[in-house]
């Protein structure tokens, strides 16, 4: 994934990580320079492949987010402190956080946080941006969320929100990646509708198209793939994408997030949202390619 850096006057390196791209580092420096940190202590890590893990760490009280917005977060090294953007992959309502991140071996930060272990300390600022949010969209039949690798992780923290499922009829995931053992929250995702806390939130209405592009998997192609030929609708059940009652939120590579504004715009017709304007659909407007 392209990722770019800048050096701030601090000697701070800014970027990204995961399958999200590069940052406009220029919106970043101005929203978020100088910013107040908090240290969050680490209290779960899972190493879902070589390239990909999970962690959760504890909340300040101070933090407050809307589902679906980013943090800066980060390690301080030679007690300075080293950042990149990450969307918090947890619902508003919990106490804890949750990251996904790739690893990037030559990668100034996450070579390091990698290794990450239980009772360690990350920095993380306490006010969130971003454009994934209900509040740019209007309410409707139908939420589309299409995302590829990691920038699944905006999304669930959406599908497990409270005001996911106030707005929509059916909240849908559609998930792409390499390989099946990438999509790591494919359990979670499978069964939430039938999840002993979550599921009171879904009522039924949460539904997962998983697919993947180079094993024999049941949903084999890239995500696009699956909603212009159709294959999408014809194996869930749901209906064909309506302007007028359903809405998208995108999150994936940036050739991926231009391809759909495209269609959706030129197809459809649709109006992207923003915090002026709720449109028909939205993608995260802080990332850009490098």
């Amino acid at each position: 994934m392209p990722c770019g850096e800048v050096s701030n006057r601090w000697g701070n390196v800014i970027g990204n990580v995961g399958a999200q791209p590069g940052l406009d580092h220029e919106i970043l420096l101005k929203a978020y320079y100088p910013m107040a940190f908090v240290k969050e202590k680490v209290l779960e890590v899972k190493h879902h492949t070589a390239n990909l893990f999970h962690f959760k760490t504890t909340r300040d009280s101070g933090t407050r987010f809307r589902d679906g917005e980013f943090l800066m977060i980060g390690l301080e090294v030679d007690g300075k402190p080293l950042l990149r953007a990450y969307s918090v992959a947890s619902p508003n309502y919990e106490e804890h956080l949750e990251w996904f991140s790739i690893k990037v071996p030559s990668g100034p930060l996450t070579s390091r946080l990698q290794h990450i272990k239980i009772g360690d300390e990350i920095i993380t600022n306490s006010k969130a941006v971003g454009t994934l949010v209900m509040d740019n969209l209007k309410s409707g039949r139908n939420l589309y969320m299409l995302a590829t690798g990691t920038g699944v992780a905006p999304f669930m923290s959406l599908v497990r929100g409270l005001e996911t499922y106030e707005r929509y009829d059916k909240v849908i995931l559609i998930w792409g990646a390499r390989y099946v053992n990438e999509l790591a929250f494919k359990d979670l995702l499978e069964n939430l509708n039938e999840h002993d806390t979550w599921g009171e939130i879904t009522q039924g209405k949460f539904v997962f198209y998983p697919t993947v592009t180079r094993e024999e998997y049941a949903n084999r192609g890239r995500i696009t793939d699956a909603i212009y030929n159709g294959d999408f609708y014809k194996r869930t059940g749901v209906s064909l994408f309506d302007k007028e009652k359903d809405s998208v939120m995108i999150c994936g590579s940036m050739a991926m997030n231009l391809e759909l504004k495209a269609y959706f715009q030129e197809k459809f017709g649709c109006i992207e949202g923003s915090g002026s304007v709720q449109g028909d659909f939205v993608l995260e407007k802080s990332f850009v390619e490098k």
